[in-house]
């Protein structure tokens, strides 16, 4: 599915396709169940397929011999250099590897990710004016706000751009944690109670990263992430005075509160999935996801630019809810349909490319078309990667354990070209 960026519409659909794809060592055997436990609570929250009424597949027709394909016909993409950029989070590593290597099959010639790492608010642009040919990165609707910058020539970013395939749908959750054995003390199980418990603050302020300022200091996004902008909104939107949004290096927060949490100290952090971040933050062993009672809304309370499309409530206006169990999100237990009011909209991770890179190689527009990941394999990738190994051997074994599939992909593209 092709979708210029300056109309591109959110969906709801989820897609999934689970294998194993790597070898597990006894190390990576408990972080991988908590890794699966916590993806089959989420994909609940992202809708699921019921494919028992689908018709049945008709008979192969008996085979004829093919014509060898020319070489060309293998490589349309002989002679073309494409840069390709990636996020500077970890997690997405693995897929921009993937798509690199894909690529390199259709005789692309592409640049390593590595060398062109940047934040969202810098990747837009660079793709817009063709410095940068396309990313595997986009979490929409998180994302969109990007879209409507402006460029000199008075044009839109999201002008020259398009949103290409459904790489993972609905694959982004997203939430704020809190210490578990903190929470259960003060019961304090949303944000709001948070803000409004003056024992709670107290406790927590003694020993938040601005200690004694008289306010909850929670640990944020980095800077142009977006999901910074999104956290001052939802401050600004629900009413929050006494709670502070720390921005800063995400790995160095990260690491403050796993030894927060471990050792039962007061902390709240954003964070996300897919991640190996999961396996050292376990809800409901030492911390708890923590409830929003207010979903931001569109009416842009800090007057961001863009940030209409920081909502929450999804495009059906459900969003911002999650079926996840009140052992792991107390909050839910006082919601009717027992959903956890986690206060972020899942959010669709998919290809980005510059609209003019896309019109002139059909076989790569054709390639970003096909590629559909789950959740669960990247998260097993961002494990391993977490435990030492590289990205792009990662996603060489990946392609080598999926080569049926990954064969269908290409062959789509070079019937594109």
């Amino acid at each position: 599915m092709r979708r210029r960026a300056g109309v591109f519409a959110i969906r709801g659909v989820a897609t999934s396709r689970t294998r194993r794809r790597f070898p597990v060592t006894h190390l990576q055997f408990f972080k991988i169940s908590l890794l699966i436990a916590a993806v089959t609570l989420f994909v609940a929250a992202c809708g699921d397929s019921d494919d028992s009424d689908a018709p049945a597949a008709p008979a192969e027709p008996a085979p004829t011999e093919a014509a060898v394909p020319d070489e060309a016909s293998l490589t349309p993409g002989e002679g073309v250099s494409v840069t390709l950029g990636r996020a500077n989070w970890n997690s997405g590593y693995f897929q921009a590897e993937i798509f690199r290597q894909l690529l390199g099959e259709l005789g692309y010639h592409v640049s390593d990710p590595a060398e062109l790492e940047l934040g969202p608010n810098l990747a837009y642009v660079a793709m817009a004016e063709g410095q940068m040919d396309f990313w595997t990165n986009s979490w929409y609707p998180l994302h969109l706000s990007w879209l409507a910058g402006e460029l000199p020539d008075s044009s839109l970013v999201g002008d020259h751009l398009t949103v290409v395939g459904e790489q993972m749908i609905a694959g982004g959750i997203q939430g704020f944690l809190i210490t578990k054995s903190f929470a259960d003390e003060f019961g304090v199980y949303t944000m709001d109670e948070l803000n409004r418990n003056a024992d709670a603050l107290a406790a927590f302020d003694a020993t938040d990263p601005v200690p004694g300022n008289g306010i909850a200091d929670i640990f944020g996004c980095t800077e142009s992430w977006t999901c910074d902008n999104i956290i001052e909104s939802q401050i600004a939107f629900s009413g929050w005075d006494n709670i502070s949004q720390t921005i800063a290096g995400y790995d160095a927060m990260f690491a403050q509160a796993v030894d927060a949490a471990d050792e039962g100290v007061p902390m709240v952090i954003y964070m996300w999935t897919p991640s190996a971040y999961i396996t050292l933050l376990r809800p409901g062993d030492n911390v708890y996801w923590l409830g929003v009672e207010q979903i931001l809304d569109d009416s842009n309370p800090t007057g961001f630019e863009g940030g209409e499309a920081h909502d929450q409530r999804g495009a059906d206006g459900t969003g911002g809810y999650a079926v996840i169990g009140s052992d792991l999100c107390p909050a839910a237990a006082d919601h009717a349909e027992g959903l956890c009011p986690i206060g972020w909209v899942a959010a669709d991770i998919l290809v980005t490319a510059n609209t003019e890179f896309l019109e002139a190689n059909p076989a790569a527009e054709a390639l970003f078309e096909a590629v559909t990941l789950s959740v669960i394999e990247v998260s097993l990738a961002n494990v391993a990667q977490d435990e030492g190994t590289a990205a792009a051997d990662l996603a060489t074994a990946w392609i080598a354990d999926n080569r049926t599939t990954v064969d269908a992909w290409l062959d789509a593209a070079r019937a594109a070209s």
